[in-house]
């Protein structure tokens, strides 16, 4: 899909990276059909007006539970029975959502040339891990890190941690990690664990979302060449 980030090149100072990682919704998968599609049976079944394409769209990314308490207003109770009614929807197309053009390719590349890759996503890490190995992609990651299922890991600053900390278990030099997502919320979670991010203008992110950014990448050749040289 186009991505509504601002357009400029990965200009940015060359740099060696130890670690790469990724988020999954909107950086490796084009997830927002089945994510959108199940947030408005989550609202019908709730007996809510279905919000607008627009603001569907902006619980992508930041973990639902959360948005679900603070956007749409929900009391903890019943925020826990939506998120249920929509996962419950959402795991039957899960594994419909295909992979962005050329994003195989760049995970490939990393995993040939040795460098360290982690998932890095707030969707529940049971599920990414299906969506990685439906996709053939989950043999290019050392680590697959993601919420938690009762959501005590679910902020992208927790997943990330969480990661790194799994990486380092393995050995991993994560002193010059980098991560690579779609949405202001990646800068902030990879930020809080010193990490800088690149973001992809594939994916559902607004152009104030980018500022805080290291880099942004229009293709997957760049993202290869940033990471890579």
């Amino acid at each position: 899909m186009t991505s509504t980030l601002p357009t400029r090149t990965a200009q940015a100072p060359a740099r060696t990276w130890t670690a790469v990682l990724f988020d999954l919704d909107g950086t490796i998968v084009d997830s927002e059909t089945e994510i959108t599609n199940s947030l408005a049976h989550m609202f019908v079944t709730m007996g809510l007006p279905v919000p607008d394409d627009e603001t569907l769209r902006s619980y992508v990314g930041p973990p639902l539970l959360d948005s679900l308490r603070m956007t749409a207003g929900f009391t903890d109770a019943d925020a826990w029975e939506a998120l249920h009614v929509y996962r419950d929807h959402y795991d039957e197309h899960l594994l419909a959502s295909p992979v962005f053009p050329g994003v195989a390719g760049v995970l490939e590349r990393l995993h040939a040339a040795g460098m360290p890759i982690a998932l890095a996503t707030s969707k529940p890490e049971s599920m990414a891990r299906l969506v990685l190995e439906h996709t053939g992609l989950a043999k290019y990651f050392d680590v697959i890190a993601g919420a938690s299922e009762d959501e005590e890991r679910s902020t992208k600053a927790d997943v990330v941690a969480e990661a790194l900390r799994r990486l380092q278990a393995q050995g991993v030099d994560t002193a010059d990690a980098v991560m690579v997502g779609d949405r202001g919320y990646d800068t902030l979670g990879a930020a809080a664990n010193g990490v800088p991010t690149i973001l992809v203008e594939w994916g559902y992110g607004s152009p104030a979302e980018a500022q805080d950014a290291f880099a942004v990448v229009h293709s997957a050749d760049q993202l290869r060449s940033l990471l890579l040289g």
